[in-house]
């Protein structure tokens, strides 16, 4: 079937299917190895989720956003604006199906899970419930976590669920985009039977996905306070975002082209060094086989047309213009003292997908600078936004931070305490 998020195609028996993954998703438990019959797509998808941690007989994703904290979340959430229309598209004709329609943050935290009564009472036995944490490393492969962690529309089918809870269920999910810089802000999902990974129901998230960033585009234009492009989109400047993608997206003039992994790991190491290259730095950074050279000299060859009119120069290699990337607009709001505009600005890991040598330093070390001026500074509210991104969730020196400058008496102990009791139970103990 490939891996284009259909879960199966039309004249293909759902019930034939369910068996065949059964036996798979029992194979796979059993000897680690994923079966042939298994979609690429999924298969992959179990093998980062098992590698995380997650544990497929036990494991259903923690409630990290409750009550107070949950309604926060919600009210400040960029697609909040956007309910409405939501559910007018789907919820409605979805509860009288029996079917549920959640709406997730950008790290997988589901902010609304709405649907007939009986059905979200059926689905709060396995923590599919609004505040509950659905990214592929704390419930295994389901529909919205798998869409985020790869950038797509994805349907998982019954037993391609990965943990053993949530078989039962079937889902379709996407994400969406902000239509100005292309950052996911959430995923919208439809879970339920069997029916609910058809693909008529791929087709009907799709659009209704492509309304709601319509709608988002439409209230920007028409407020006269929406937020400007950034300067570099304006100007004719290039820029790269790479942070929290699979593949990066380069800017310029309003445009933007998505780029292949292995041009994206290209691009942004060339971007951070505009001084250039030589072939051997950069056939270091992108391999580790004895052909690295023959690798990258084939690959430099497909890059130069795909970057027009951006040029690739060499000796040492180099880009024509120079590329700003969100990675080093976040070193330079942590050297001018900006906490809170870093913690912003970092998105997600840089190219998560990538295990180039090159791209696994840079994000390592991006995160630990960011980590760092936040464990050596006061600033409650760069520290809270960092703790509760997925940055931060399980990070227990963080929390233990956030716990001593909030100090007691702080509206937010409560909160700090409670994800404290949480990391002992989750991390063994403090």
């Amino acid at each position: 079937m490939g891996d284009s998020g259909r879960a199966w195609t039309l004249g293909d028996d759902p019930r034939d299917l369910a068996r065949t993954l059964h036996a798979a998703h029992d194979d796979f438990l059993v000897t680690g190895s994923v079966p042939g019959r298994v979609r690429p797509l999924v298969a992959k998808s179990w093998v980062r989720s098992v590698s995380s941690g997650m544990d497929p007989e036990r494991g259903l994703p923690p409630l990290e956003l409750l009550d107070r904290d949950l309604e926060e979340w919600r009210s400040q959430h960029p697609l909040a604006p956007v309910m409405p229309m939501i559910r007018r598209l789907l919820v409605e004709d979805a509860a009288e199906a029996g079917m549920l329609v959640a709406v997730s943050d950008e790290v997988g935290r589901l902010l609304w899970v709405e649907g007939a009564t009986p059905v979200r009472s059926r689905a709060e036995s396995i923590h599919f419930t609004a505040g509950a944490w659905w990214s592929e490393s704390r419930a295994g492969t389901n529909a919205p976590g798998t869409a985020l962690a790869l950038d797509q529309p994805v349907q998982i089918f019954a037993w391609e669920h990965l943990a053993r809870a949530v078989t039962p269920w079937s889902c379709t999910a996407a994400p969406i985009h902000d239509p100005d810089t292309g950052t996911i802000l959430g995923c919208l999902d439809v879970t339920g039977g069997d029916e609910v990974a058809a693909p008529h129901a791929l087709a009907l998230v799709r659009s209704a996905v492509a309304a709601v960033e319509g709608e988002l585009q439409r209230r920007r234009l028409t407020s006269a306070d929406s937020p400007r492009p950034p300067a570099s989109q304006r100007t004719g400047a290039w820029s790269l975002q790479a942070l929290g993608r699979p593949c990066a997206v380069l800017h310029r003039s309003g445009r933007a082209a998505r780029l292949s992994l292995r041009h994206s790991e290209l691009v942004l190491l060339l971007a951070l060094h505009p001084e250039g290259l030589s072939g051997e730095q950069l056939a270091l950074a992108l391999y580790e086989h004895d052909n690295a050279m023959v690798s990258l000299r084939a690959e430099l060859s497909r890059l130069r047309p795909a970057l027009a009119p951006l040029r690739l120069e060499s000796r040492p290699y180099r880009l024509s213009d120079p590329v700003d990337t969100d990675a080093a607009s976040i070193r330079r709001h942590l050297a001018a003292g900006r906490l809170t505009d870093a913690v912003d600005a970092y998105q997600g890991p840089l190219l998560p997908l990538s295990n180039a040598p090159g791209i696994e330093r840079v994000r390592q070390d991006l995160h630990d600078d960011v980590r760092a001026a936040l464990l050596s500074g006061g600033d409650a509210a760069a520290l809270l936004r960092f703790a509760t991104s997925e940055h931060g969730l399980l990070d227990l020196a963080i929390w233990q931070h956030l716990e001593r400058v909030v100090g007691p008496g702080s509206p937010r102990q409560a909160q700090v305490a409670h994800h404290l009791s949480f990391l002992a139970q989750e991390l063994g103990g403090l």
